[in-house]
């Protein structure tokens, strides 16, 4: 079956009676243009996003018909989760996350980033309060701002930096 578009989100869906099967994904394929997958019944979905954002989220539906609806589960995984006291100490992260091209996620007050034990350690040694957990990484965070220095020289993580203090 191939799937070309999303039809909406269970959120504001009416199943009238029709079974979801799950398309499990995980957080980094839910950006995937193409992609092919079984759903947890075992159908095989062949996805092609090439007219629309390719960014899939938890409860898309993919598919209908009169009996079933597929829509999209992403899974836990693996993450480094990390708490953040004052804007300084947040301002510092972001910094930090953001100079290893690192995907940074906002879940529930924590920051949430995939594990990679070098980054962990790194954090922990700087005295970020951070620990390992399985959680879902749905609510990615996104900037279009550039860390360069301006004509003035100054980078925008000192102006943030100036700013917290």
């Amino acid at each position: 079956m191939i799937i070309k578009e999303k039809l909406g989100n269970l959120s504001l869906y009416d199943l009238k009676g029709r079974h979801i099967d799950w398309l499990e994904l995980e957080w980094f394929e839910t950006r995937k243009r193409i992609l092919r997958k079984k759903s947890r019944a075992g159908q095989e979905l062949a996805l092609k996003f090439l007219t629309e954002s390719a960014e899939i989220l938890q409860d898309d539906i993919l598919f209908q018909n009169e009996f079933v609806v597929v829509a999209v589960e992403i899974m836990p995984c693996d993450c480094m989760v990390i708490k953040t006291g004052n804007m300084f100490e947040t301002a510092s992260l972001c910094y930090e996350i953001g100079n290893k091209h690192a995907p940074l996620f906002w879940d529930e007050g924590d920051f949430l980033v995939p594990y990679e034990a070098p980054l962990f350690r790194q954090l922990t040694a700087q005295g970020y309060q951070v620990s390992r957990a399985q959680r879902k990484l749905l609510h990615p965070l996104k900037t279009t701002v550039s860390p360069h220095a301006d004509q003035e020289n100054t980078s925008l993580f000192s102006k943030i930096m100036q700013l917290t203090t």
